[in-house]
């Protein structure tokens, strides 16, 4: 069956596979019923293959630029679909049910199965081999994916590494693969008709992730967030970490190097940190972290960025801009408005008042069937592009052996709380209070209300596949096995004065890492806050000096580092009401870090009040 729909040039590749892989793949083509199957091996012939057939199946479009493409999702498939991602459980798995969405696994698979029967008849299968890390690596998990889509292949072409010699050469059975299958489904318009069927299911016994009825990438490429979850599954068993960070490389003093790692839910800077001018980025938005000689090491899990393009301007993201408007780099937007072939998101200016955007012909003041205004482009539209393309890509973002980790940083959007950066007392104290009693208020890049202030420990919670306490005590015993573990900082970018207006300018958070990079190698000092070590203002003075070339004042100072420490006790105690009541099996540890931090903010307000200047705090 397979030799009928293949073609005969992939034939010899087919053979070299294992037989369980190929016992896999027919499975799948019996039961989605495809015309054809395109094996995809990486050869230039194969990505000319996939960029032609997403253009003819009208899954993309070209625009003026002769790389770039546009890519449009159905009007209500635009983000991750948390309520329709479940994890597929039997009675006695170990995953906690109450916080995580589950489904009986005999119902779902029963369930996704009817729907990917016969899903793409008249309709290609393209099969693909991806690897998570530089292949061949201690990091590196190989992949399989299984699409009916051509813009889910070529995005994953831009955003991995392809391993399909990978695979032959370690003769990779099925059960050493993560493996994901997706079709999108009946089309209407180029896009999945059915959302009301939309599934992303989530087997992890098998480490399988089937996703049907839907296109929006987050959902349906299986090496981005589905692969997370399989990865902390596995992490969890083995005794390292699958992490939704970035990785940045950071200039020093000489030369010096360090690398960072940061975990930021989405719209909340995490691109904008991994590309900060004058820094350098490895990856925007998964590493997996091993110990290594006996240090913390990293490696980016893509050679890509999926990223949110909302506000990208010329000003504050110059070599993002730039690739976007180069006719010499690939890139897919997907979601914007285009007017005579050039792409337009919000945020960017000068936008027309009619074009196409997701929602088909579009013009100013155009509302939905519920009334509600259309906007140009979606708040979550994205562009797909390789990191090599940005000329401020660290030489490194694709080295195998990864790199040497100095610190982690945690950051989501808080408006009242949290100063705008600072760092814990120990690996213990900051993963418990740092990470995993990180809020953020919610964005536009999953479906749901916007401005909710969410749990989020260590910005994963979407993600995670074992329980949390299971997740919480992995962090902890990951650091202490280390002598010397990368230092733990917060970041808040999102701090508000009493009239809404922001305290921070977009560009301060260059001054705070390279505040961060002179901490983790001891040059300079702090003061002490009940939550952690901040700068001092005479330290800020000089960076904001040396970085931006611009004066920095006491008032400001004052403003950004008073400790709000009424804000700071109802946070805390809303995550032990959390861990106290919600979450079983929490390590003791947890509840006796978080009290006890609770206690010093208490001790200061009985002293101080409930807002304390930062001049009024002792140093280090």
């Amino acid at each position: 069956m397979l030799k009928s729909k293949i073609q005969k040039e992939k034939l010899s590749f087919l053979s070299q596979l294992d037989a369980s892989i190929i016992s896999f793949i027919e499975k799948y083509a019996d039961l989605c019923q495809p015309d054809k199957i395109f094996i995809y091996t990486g050869t230039s012939e194969d990505k000319f293959y996939l960029r032609q057939k997403a253009k003819e199946y009208g899954e993309e479009a070209l625009l003026n630029l002769p790389k770039h493409t546009i890519h449009f999702d159905g009007y209500y498939d635009q983000a991750r679909d948390k309520l329709t991602t479940k994890y597929l459980v039997s009675e006695d798995a170990d995953i906690d049910t109450a916080l995580l969405n589950c489904i009986d696994k005999n119902f779902g698979i029963k369930e996704i199965m009817g729907f990917f029967e016969n899903s793409m008849q008249g309709k290609e299968m393209i099969v693909g081999f991806f690897s998570l890390c530089p292949p061949g690596s201690i990091f590196s998990i190989p992949c399989l994916q299984i699409t009916d889509s051509f813009y889910v292949a070529h995005s994953e072409d831009i955003l991995y590494r392809e391993a399909s010699q990978q695979v032959l050469k370690q003769k990779t059975t099925i059960d050493n693969l993560f493996r994901f299958v997706h079709s999108a489904g009946e089309l209407e318009n180029n896009t999945s008709k059915n959302v009301d069927k939309r599934r992303v299911y989530i087997d992890l016994e098998g480490n399988i992730v089937y996703s049907v009825n839907t296109q929006y990438a987050g959902n349906t490429v299986g090496l981005k967030k589905p692969a997370l979850r399989l990865a902390i599954n596995k992490a969890s068993k083995e005794g390292w970490l699958a992490e939704h960070m970035f990785l940045m490389e950071v200039n020093g003093k000489n030369g010096r190097k360090s690398y960072f790692t940061g975990a930021f839910p989405s719209a909340c800077g995490k691109t904008s940190t991994s590309m900060l001018k004058g820094e350098s980025v490895l990856g925007d938005d998964i590493a997996h972290l091993r110990i290594k000689n006996g240090k913390v090491f990293a490696a980016n899990v893509e050679k890509g960025i999926f990223g949110i393009i909302q506000d990208i301007n010329e000003k504050d993201d110059p070599e993002i801009w730039r690739v976007l408007h180069s006719p010499d780099e690939e890139v897919i937007f997907s979601n914007v408005l285009v007017s005579q072939g050039q792409p337009f998101w919000q945020g960017k200016g000068n936008i027309p008042e009619k074009g196409v955007n997701f929602s088909g012909e579009w013009f100013l003041g155009k509302t939905d069937n519920q009334g509600n205004e259309i906007p140009p482009a979606h708040k979550n539209a994205r562009f797909t592009i390789n990191i090599a393309s940005l000329r401020n890509a660290s030489p490194l973002f694709d080295y195998p052996e990864g790199v040497e980790v100095s610190g982690i940083i945690y950051g989501g959007r808080d408006s009242d709380t949290s100063v705008p950066v600072e760092e814990s007392f120990s690996w213990q104290h900051g993963i418990i209070t740092k990470a995993a009693s990180l809020e953020s208020e919610t964005t536009a890049a999953t479906l749901g209300q916007e401005g909710v202030r969410k749990f989020n420990p260590m910005s994963n919670l979407d993600f995670l596949s074992v329980p949390l306490a299971k997740y919480i005590e992995n962090n902890l015993n990951f650091g202490s096995r280390v002598k010397n573990p990368p230092r733990i900082f917060s970041v808040n970018y999102f701090l508000k004065s009493n009239n809404g207006k922001y305290l921070n300018s977009i560009e301060d958070k260059r001054v705070w890492i390279k505040w961060m990079e002179k901490r983790v190698h001891n040059e300079i000092g702090s003061l002490k806050s009940p939550s952690g070590y901040i700068p001092e203002y005479e330290d800020l003075k000089l960076l904001f000096r040396e970085v931006l070339n611009r004066e920095y004042s006491k008032e400001d100072y004052k403003k950004q580092f008073t400790i709000r420490v009424k804000e700071n006790i109802e946070k805390i105690g809303r995550i032990l009401k959390i861990y106290s009541n919600e979450i079983k099996n929490i390590p003791s540890v947890v509840i006796d870090v978080l009290s006890q931090q609770k206690q010093r903010f208490e001790s200061l307000k009985k002293s101080a009040g409930d807002y304390v200047s930062p001049f009024e705090l002792s140093k280090e």
